[in-house]
C-alpha cells in the first residue's frame, strides 16, 4: 500500500516535470518566435520606409521628367511652329519668284511677238498717219482664185493673217453665205492712181469723201478687204448692208479678226459697209463687244493689242 502510493508519487512529480518541461518548450519557442517575428515586422517597415522614401523620389523625378517634357513638348510645339512660318514663308517667297519670273517670262514672251511683228499693222492711217512709197508689206500672199469675185485681177493679203480670212471666207461658204474678195492689197502707186481716177471722175472733193490719198489708205497695209456678194452688178455700194451678207459680218467677223473701219456716221470717210480691216481676234472682240469702232480709240491703246494681233 505504501508502495503503491509511493509510485504514485513519483508518478505524478515527472509528469508534473514533464509538464513543465514541456510548457517551458513551448514558452520558450514562442518568445523565440515573437522574437524572430518582431525583428520581420521591424525589417519590413525598415523597408517599408525606405521604399516610401525611395518611391517619393522617384516620384519627384517622375514629375520633374514629367515637367521637363512638357516643357520640351512646348518647345517643339513652338519649333515647329516657327518652322512651319519659315517654311509659309518661304513658300510666300518661292510664290512671288515663280510670279516674278512668270512675269518675266510673259514680258520676254510679248517683247520677243513685238519684235517679229510689223508695228504698222494696227496704225490709224487713214487721214491720221502717213505711209511711205516705199512700205511694202514683208509677207504677201495671192488670194486663191475662188475667193475672188473676178478671175481678171490677182489680190494679195498679209500672209501672217491670210489664215484668219481663208477661214472667214471657207465658214461663210459653209453656211451659204455667197462671200467674195473685190479687192485686197493696193501699193502706193496702186493707190495713188485709183485717187486721180476718183477725182477726175467725181471731183476732188467728192473723191476725198470716200478714197483714200496714196500713203493714207489702210489697203496699203496688206490686212484690209473688200467684200462683195452677187447681185451688187459687180459695185460696192452701200446696198451691200442690205444683204445677209453684211449681217453674217457684222455677227461673225470679229470671230476672225475683223472689224468694219468705216461704219455709217465716222468722221473719216464716207461709209463702207464692204471694207473690212484684220485687227486680230482680241481687239475685234472688245470692239464688238463694247460696240466701239477702231478709230474711235487712242492709238496708245490700240497699241496694247498689238503683240495678240497674230495669236
Amino acid at each position: 500500500m505504501d508502495n503503491t502510493n509511493s509510485n504514485h508519487s513519483h508518478l505524478g512529480f515527472w509528469l508534473t516535470g514533464l509538464a513543465v518541461v514541456v510548457l517551458g518548450s513551448f514558452l520558450y519557442y514562442g518568445f523565440r518566435q515573437m522574437s524572430t517575428l518582431t525583428e520581420h515586422v521591424g525589417f519590413l517597415e525598415s523597408e517599408l520606409a525606405s521604399t516610401t522614401v525611395a518611391l517619393a523620389e522617384n516620384t519627384g523625378k517622375l514629375e520633374q521628367n514629367l515637367i521637363d517634357l512638357q516643357s520640351k513638348t512646348t518647345g517643339l510645339s513652338d519649333s515647329l511652329s516657327s518652322t512651319q512660318q519659315n517654311v509659309d514663308a518661304v513658300k510666300t517667297q518661292v510664290g512671288g519668284v515663280e510670279q516674278t519670273v512668270g512675269t518675266i517670262s510673259g514680258t520676254v514672251g510679248t517683247l520677243k511677238k513685238l519684235s517679229e511683228i510689223d508695228p504698222e499693222i494696227l496704225r490709224k492711217y487713214s487721214k491720221v498717219y502717213f505711209m511711205n512709197e516705199n512700205y511694202v508689206p514683208v509677207h504677201l500672199t495671192s488670194v486663191p482664185a475662188d475667193y475672188l469675185y473676178s478671175l481678171n485681177k490677182p489680190e494679195e493679203f498679209l500672209s501672217e493673217a491670210w489664215p484668219y480670212l481663208q477661214r472667214l471666207l471657207n465658214d461663210a461658204k459653209a453656211q451659204n453665205i455667197t462671200l467674195y474678195v473685190k479687192s485686197a492689197y493696193r501699193s502706193f502707186g496702186e493707190q495713188q492712181s485709183l485717187k486721180s481716177t476718183y477725182s477726175v471722175i467725181y471731183g476732188a472733193g467728192t473723191a476725198n469723201s470716200f478714197s483714200a490719198d496714196q500713203g493714207y489708205s489702210e489697203h496699203q497695209l496688206g490686212t484690209t478687204v473688200d467684200f462683195i456678194t452677187s447681185g451688187l452688178g459687180g459695185q460696192l455700194t452701200t446696198s451691200f448692208d442690205k444683204t445677209e451678207v453684211f449681217q453674217w459680218l457684222q455677227t461673225n467677223a470679229y470671230r476672225y479678226g475683223f472689224t468694219l473701219s468705216y461704219p455709217a456716221g465716222n468722221t473719216y470717210y464716207a461709209y463702207e459697209p464692204w471694207h473690212w480691216r484684220f485687227v486680230g481676234i482680241k481687239l475685234a472682240t472688245y470692239l464688238h463687244d463694247n460696240n466701239k469702232h477702231f478709230y474711235d480709240m487712242d492709238q496708245r491703246d490700240i497699241d496694247a493689242y498689238l503683240a495678240e494681233t497674230l495669236d
